[in-house]
């Protein structure tokens, strides 16, 4: 059954002219504590060349960022904007990312084939996973209750870490092979990855083809999810919040909204978002009353000196 679209929105907010000296100022130690009210700026710079992709929040108002050109990673405090390398990466790709309440950032290796674990508070390594041998792109990571599980957009599999006793990291990847509805073709495939509602499957977006789908974690049998006639084409990062799934489609500079059922077998469309500040962004994640944004600039010939940013939108 085809669902209509509901509640299309689309807020244009003009884009602040930039300010000199930005990419100094990203590069400016993140400040613990201020005697100055917290600002959270809705727009804050990245360092120039940076060429971020993915976004992680948590714990408190720090925010992760990785670059897809080193692998660094940038840590930046929400109430300021400002922030600081914390590991200058492998030289390769550093693109989903996510935290947990235990101070860990796992990151999704690319070009790489790899996955880290790294520690917030310091940048330091925790573990490092060689997930495929051969040619592979491994983009994002969700993490459940009792794994952290990351896509290729190359390879039609899942790679699995279980967690052992009070969140232990294993010794190596388990892999999940991907079969059903999902058909990989030429370009990125699978992408972003997140839970359903009822955190009993994952929900992963095929970008080249738009199609969304549900996948049995313990089997990698992935179902279409009724969406209509809707397309989520070239998206990337997901989000959900309660039975809101945000997708992020990067080169439509568009924010997506879908209310699903609580087993994501079905969902409609119920916002677009675009903002005049949007430029190719990848990526979504939460704090407080935002939606936090960064812009890859994939339309932009990347160099040492190309400005990157952080946008926020209001939650509605």
């Amino acid at each position: 059954m085809a669902f209509l679209l509901a509640g299309f929105l689309t807020v244009l907010m003009a884009a602040p002219a930039a300010a000199a000296g930005a990419g100094s100022r990203a590069d400016a130690s993140t400040t613990s504590a201020s005697s100055e009210k917290p600002a959270y700026p809705a727009e804050f710079p990245l360092p120039d060349g940076f060429q971020p992709e993915g976004i992680a929040i948590g714990p408190g108002a720090a925010a992760y960022f990785g670059s897809r050109a080193t692998g660094a990673i940038y840590r930046a405090d929400l109430r300021t904007g400002r922030g600081r390398i914390i590991d200058p990466g492998p030289g390769t790709p550093s693109l989903g990312l996510k935290t947990d309440a235990r101070g860990r950032l796992f990151v999704a290796g690319g070009t790489g084939g790899d996955a880290r674990v790294i520690d917030t508070r310091n940048g330091k390594v925790l573990a490092s996973y060689r997930l495929a041998t051969g040619t592979a792109f491994v983009n994002d990571v969700v993490l459940t209750r009792d794994a952290a599980y990351f896509t290729d957009s190359t390879n039609p599999v899942l790679y699995k870490l279980p967690f052992g006793r009070g969140g232990a990291l294993p010794d190596e990847a388990v892999k999940v092979p991907l079969s059903g509805d999902i058909v990989y073709t030429t370009g990125i495939n699978a992408n972003g990855i997140a839970q359903t509602p009822d955190r009993r499957a994952l929900l992963v977006v095929q970008s080249n083809t738009g199609g969304l789908f549900r996948v049995d974690p313990s089997t990698g049998v992935a179902t279409l999810v009724n969406i209509g006639a809707e397309s989520l084409v070239n998206g990337d990062g997901l989000l959900l919040e309660g039975r809101t799934l945000h997708v992020v489609q990067n080169r439509l500079n568009t924010l997506t909204s879908l209310s699903l059922d609580r087993d994501a077998t079905s969902g409609k469309v119920i916002r677009k978002l675009s903002d005049g500040r949007f430029d190719v962004p990848t990526t979504v994640a939460s704090f407080r009353d935002r939606l936090y944004l960064p812009n890859a600039r994939f339309a932009t010939t990347p160099t040492p000196t190309t400005p990157y940013n952080v946008v926020a939108v209001e939650r509605h």
